[in-house]
C-alpha cells in the first residue's frame, strides 16, 4: 500500500510463504547487491548503512515488532528506498527462506551471547550456521561479525576458521564507523567491540 505521495506506507514486508524461498529481488524497486542484517535491533546500523550505500539493497531481519516499527519510522523519515525489514527468527530465515547465493553480505552484530554454559547451544553462530550462511552468500560474499562478548567472539572465530569455504577478510573503517545502538552504549561504558569478517571462497 502507498500513501498520497506514492511512497510505501511501510517498509515492513511479509513473506507470501514461510516454507518457500523468498523472492528477495522482488522486494526492491532497483536490482542491486543485497546485504542483510540478522538481528537488526532498532535499525541504528541498517538505516545509516543504507543511506551511505544507495547502490545496495538492505534487508533487516528482526524478531520483535516494536523494533521493526522503529526501523520503519527511521527509514521513511530518511526517505530511503533501498531498505526493507522482515519479522522472523534470524536462523530460520537464513536457512529456509533465503535463495541460494543471493546475498552479497551478512551483518551480524551483537547477537545474544547466551553467556551461561548450559545455554550456549542456543547461540546463533555455530559450526552448522556457517554452512547456512555459505549457502546463502554469493561467491565472494562476506559475513561481518561484531560482539562485546569475548567468549562468544572466540567461538565465532573458531567456527569460521574451521570452515574451509571461508577466508578471513578485513572490515573497512567506513563500515566500522557505523555503530549499532548496543555498540554506542557499550563503547560509552568502555567496553570494546570485537570484530571479524569472513569471505566466501569463489
Amino acid at each position: 500500500m502507498e500513501n498520497a505521495a506514492g511512497r510505501p506506507e511501510t517498509i515492513i514486508v511479509q513473506p507470501a510463504s514461510y516454507i518457500e524461498r523468498l523472492n528477495v529481488a522482488a522486494l526492491f524497486d532497483t536490482p542491486q547487491p543485497l546485504e542483510i542484517e540478522l538481528g537488526a535491533g532498532d535499525g541504528s546500523f541498517l538505516v545509516q548503512w543504507a543511506a551511505l550505500n544507495p547502490d545496495r539493497n538492505l534487508l533487516g531481519v528482526e524478531r520483535l515488532l516494536g523494533r521493526l516499527k522503529k526501523i520503519d519510522r527511521k527509514s521513511r523519515r530518511a526517505r530511503l528506498t533501498n531498505v526493507h525489514a522482515l519479522r522472523l527468527e534470524a536462523g530460520y530465515f537464513a536457512e529456509y527462506l533465503l535463495p541460494r547465493e543471493s546475498v552479497s553480505a551478512f551483518h551480524i552484530y551483537f547477537p545474544d551471547p547466551w553467556p551461561k554454559r548450559k545455554h550456549r547451544q542456543n547461540r546463533l553462530i555455530n559450526e552448522r550456521f556457517t554452512e547456512v550462511l555459505r549457502a546463502a552468500l554469493a561467491p565472494g560474499g562476506v559475513v561481518y561479525l561484531r560482539t562485546d562478548d569475548t567468549d562468544y567472539f572466540s567461538q565465532m572465530v573458531d567456527v569460521f576458521n574451521a570452515n574451509g569455504n571461508f577466508g578471513e577478510n578485513s572490515t573497512s573503517s567506513r563500515l566500522a564507523d557505523v555503530l549499532t545502538d548496543f555498540e554506542r552504549e557499550f563503547n560509552a561504558k568502555g567496553i570494546q567491540t570485537n570484530r571479524a569478517a569472513y569471505r566466501r571462497a569463489t
